[in-house]
């Protein structure tokens, strides 16, 4: 499906009066082409997908595709982004159903399911694959599939008996680990091997050392900032002890943004820093808020992006 070292940026949901702003939307879409991200993961947790209406998760999917896709025509200077997309919030199978044949119909590369959606019971992996394997009987049989291990409303991670099964099953191509924890993330890569599921690190802490191990690349709420850094640090381009200087820098800003009220953290960055107008108001807090000190923070974060982007 992508090349070795990819940063898709998971996709954050600007609003205007309590509604999805799809200008917005277009214009982040413009900037994560700019700073050349490989994908965008739309209709994800940092998109607040729990708190979007059926139409807005769909929306949200249906914008970025276009948009995507009307870059591509204009720049032919690269690849496409990749569009992986997600809206699986339901319990209800039939509402499953129906939720995510509604994103396929917009066409992204590929379906992630939340692995928390299947056997919402926590029974055991034999219930997980079984509703698995019941859910994707009812999906388009030409698309593309991943798992998503969303931490809203419990985090499932997989097993080694989910991670085979998908491997085993050609459909699936995306995995977004949340495991933070190298050595399981090593033995998945052993588990997938021989098959086209690739594993995308969520984590910036173990982002290098999973990438040595073979993690194909990193999906991540910090590619919202600065994912050109992720791209340097993930490619050739400089000597590894640069790689694990500026991990150590981005790993200091992921846990500074993870206390910053995300996702408007990210909104008020792009609006400052970016130029993207945008309200910082977000559904999941309630609120408009970015308090002075965390505005002080990011603004400070800014500089620093800015002066290490000059200096490699």
């Amino acid at each position: 499906m992508c090349a070795k070292n990819e940063v898709y940026v998971t996709m954050i949901t600007p609003f205007k009066d309590g509604k999805v702003d799809y200008n917005a939307v277009r214009g982040l879409v413009r900037w994560y082409w700019k700073k050349g991200c490989d994908g965008i993961f739309a209709s994800c947790m940092s998109s607040e997908i729990f708190n979007l209406s059926f139409e807005e998760r769909v929306g949200l999917v249906r914008e970025v595709v276009a948009e995507n896709k009307r870059l591509s025509e204009i720049d032919t200077s690269r690849k496409p982004m990749k569009i992986v997309a997600s809206g699986h919030v339901s319990s209800d199978f039939e509402e499953q159903v129906k939720e995510l044949c509604a994103v396929v119909a917009e066409r992204p590369d590929a379906l992630i399911l939340i692995s928390n959606r299947l056997d919402v019971d926590n029974t055991n992996d034999d219930k997980w694959i079984e509703d698995m394997e019941r859910l994707i009987s009812r999906l388009p049989s030409d698309i593309d599939l991943g798992v998503y291990e969303c931490p809203v409303p419990y985090k499932r991670l997989l097993t080694e008996k989910m991670v085979r099964w998908c491997a085993s099953n050609k459909r699936f191509k995306f995995i977004k680990d949340t495991c933070c924890d190298v050595s399981i993330m090593k033995e998945r890569v052993k588990w997938c091997e021989n098959s086209e599921l690739k594993i995308y690190n969520a984590n910036t802490l173990t982002m290098l050392e999973s990438a040595e191990c073979g993690v194909y690349g990193y999906c991540g709420i910090m590619a919202n900032f600065h994912p050109d850094l992720y791209s340097v640090m993930l490619s050739d381009k400089i000597s590894y002890n640069d790689k694990c200087a500026l991990q150590g820098i981005l790993t200091a800003m992921a846990a500074l943004v993870e206390r910053s009220e995300y996702p408007s953290s990210a909104k008020y960055y792009m609006a400052k820093h970016e130029g993207i107008k945008m309200e910082t108001f977000s559904k999941v807090l309630n609120s408009c808020d970015v308090s002075p000190y965390n505005q002080k923070c990011l603004d400070q974060m800014a500089c620093i992006a800015s002066n290490v982007a000059k200096s490699i």
